[in-house]
């Protein structure tokens, strides 16, 4: 027997997908040890368990994904193609306010703030990216696979998370892979666990072979205060950015900043509406261009906009925490309604592109980044960090830092970087990047 459950039983699992993967990670450690991210832990649980109803034979339970409410899709649409009521994903509104958040905190008042080495993090943590779609679809054209397979195991799934993969999974499924959605899942699971075990032996070995130690300074409390500062800090942004933060507590500030919180639901609706029209505009040059990457753009240009003109109307943290809402009801949504069955055809070559990703990065990271980096002890501590985040999320790179410097010393540098990087700029470069190769493979 199948059961096809209509696309707003998607929005009404949302919640209690959440709450039950809230659960999973307060009683389950090595998930919290991960830092996997609170939606995916509990939109796989429900996966799972569709799947065993599945191959129980008992029932097979599928969604549609697709709704064409006029009052629901209008925002993600533009009002000429909009009249004639297209089919749009239910989740479609929360991806273009995830993407449109990325672009209002990507200001280029932070850049400066990090001098020259946070723009040249960038640029590595970047070029990475731009190696990681290469090599996955190289490999993938080597075994006979589809490039996109390749392209998913790239910098979609691993630079990107899981947000990034499930969000161009609709394009990448349009282009011909109709599996992009549970592949990407797998894959970013699978390099949030590897970031985490890889990044302290690629720096541990860097800090022997070179004996490194932190700068000797007269202030070295200070320093160490600073450090714990900034790595407090990097963790606030990197679970707003992520949906990594308690949902009781996200939706307890927005509450207590409440006029303010609407004032930004507002000029985000905005943003969206204009992004969506810029994208369609791109489309009909004939680019592979998604709707939430106009969106995105459109907010990058607003936020330095106002920043040049010193109205500092958009504050960052707020804009944090709707991003996390918004990422975070998207992915429960998108993991709720994966077909797990998919990966069974697609398992094996994308475990040899993943593993030779996770080499790749290992070189990269010793010869590359802590080279260009300084070659001193910060840079070492920001190696292991980019292995969290070039194969995870910033919250493993701040966790792959945080061991390093409890063990050897602080790295206030890194603390700064890194987490800036990860949690507020790389999205908006890879986004570009993904969208320069799927051009490129059409």
């Amino acid at each position: 027997m199948t059961l096809t459950l209509a696309p707003w039983w998607l929005l009404a699992l949302a919640l209690p997908v959440l709450l039950l993967g809230e659960a999973a990670l307060k009683r389950i450690p090595f998930l919290g040890r991960y830092n996997i991210p609170v939606p995916v832990v509990g939109g796989l649980l429900v996966s799972l368990v569709i799947l065993g109803l599945r191959l129980s034979g008992l029932v097979e339970i599928k969604f549609d994904t697709r709704v064409v409410a006029g009052w629901w899709t209008w925002l993600v649409t533009p009002e000429i193609e909009w009249i004639e009521r297209p089919a749009k994903g239910v989740n479609l509104p929360f991806l273009l306010g995830f993407f449109t958040c990325i672009g209002l905190n990507a200001t280029w008042r932070v850049v400066r703030l990090g001098s020259w080495q946070l723009p040249l993090f960038l640029g590595l943590a970047t070029t990475l990216a731009i190696c990681q779609n290469a090599i996955g679809i190289g490999l993938a054209r080597l075994l006979g696979e589809n490039p996109l397979l390749g392209l998913m195991c790239g910098s979609l799934s691993l630079t990107g998370g899981h947000g990034t993969a499930l969000g161009f999974a609709a394009t990448l499924e349009q282009a011909g892979f109709p599996a992009a959605a549970t592949v990407g899942a797998a894959a970013a699971t699978f390099g949030l666990v590897l970031g985490s075990l890889l990044g302290g032996p690629v720096a541990t070995r860097i800090i022997r072979k070179h004996g490194l130690a932190p700068a000797a300074t007269s202030a070295a409390g200070a320093s160490g205060a600073a450090d714990g500062t900034a790595g407090e800090a990097a963790r606030d942004a990197a679970e707003a950015a992520r949906g990594d933060g308690t949902l009781f507590a996200i939706f307890r500030e927005l509450a207590r900043r409440g006029m303010q919180a609407l004032g930004h639901l507002l000029m985000l609706a905005v943003v969206i509406k204009a992004g969506v029209w810029l994208s369609w505009v791109f489309q009909r040059a004939g680019l592979v261009f998604p709707p939430y990457m106009g969106a995105m753009i459109v907010g990058v240009l607003l936020r330095n906009a106002l920043d040049l003109a010193g109205r500092p109307w958009i504050d960052s943290r707020m804009v944090d925490l709707i991003g996390a809402v918004l990422l975070g009801v998207f992915l429960a949504m998108a993991m709720t309604s994966l077909n797990l069955a998919e990966l069974a055809g697609s398992a094996g070559p994308m475990l040899l592109i993943l593993f030779t990703q996770v080499a790749f990065l290992a070189l990269f990271a010793t010869w590359v980044t802590f080279r260009l980096m300084g070659r001193d002890y910060d840079a070492a501590v920001m190696a292991g960090g980019h292995c969290g985040f070039g194969l995870g999320a910033t919250p493993n790179a701040v966790a792959n830092m945080d061991s390093l410097a409890r063990r050897y010393g602080p790295a206030p540098r890194a603390f700064i970087i890194v987490p800036t990087v990860g949690a507020m700029l790389i999205d908006l470069t890879n986004a570009l990047n993904i969208t320069w190769y799927l051009n490129l493979l059409k």
